[in-house]
């Protein structure tokens, strides 16, 4: 039995998926950061890479394969130059899922009637972020 696509439930709300509170260790050993500078503290950035386990996935667990995630990003990063052409970069912050696509699907699950919008699951997670930037500095 594949327990990732059980229905679990969460401060009321039904999802599949990993448990809450387990965690993931990923590799991506040929990442591709891209950058431009917008403005004088502005940048825009593409990253892609390849994504691997540091540990193999257990047999039968997980999404089907060729199922496609969209998730929205917000985190922190610093960069330590270490010389000319190097810096040290570590980044953390929270990856809200937006919804999913599975393989036999024609869209994301944002696209269907009845789902929340792409925009509103956007804003519903920058507003979780900012109410607790207010809580923190309460």
């Amino acid at each position: 039995m594949n327990q990732y696509n059980e229905l679990k439930e969460y401060n009321g709300k039904l999802y599949t998926g990993m448990l809450i509170g387990s965690s993931h260790n990923w590799f991506y050993p040929n990442g591709k950061w891209n950058e431009t500078k917008l403005a004088p503290d502005k940048w825009k950035f593409t990253f892609e890479s390849l994504k691997t386990r540091s540990h193999s996935a257990p047999e039968n667990s997980g999404a089907a394969k060729g199922t496609t995630y969209h998730w929205y990003i917000i985190a922190d990063q610093k960069a330590t130059k270490l010389d000319s052409d190097s810096y040290q970069t570590i980044m953390e912050g929270l990856k809200f899922k937006i919804g999913h696509k599975r393989p036999h699907w024609k869209t994301f699950s944002y696209n269907y009637e009845d789902q929340i919008s792409y925009n509103e699951k956007v804003m519903n997670a920058i507003q979780e972020t900012i109410d607790a930037l207010k809580i923190k500095t309460q």
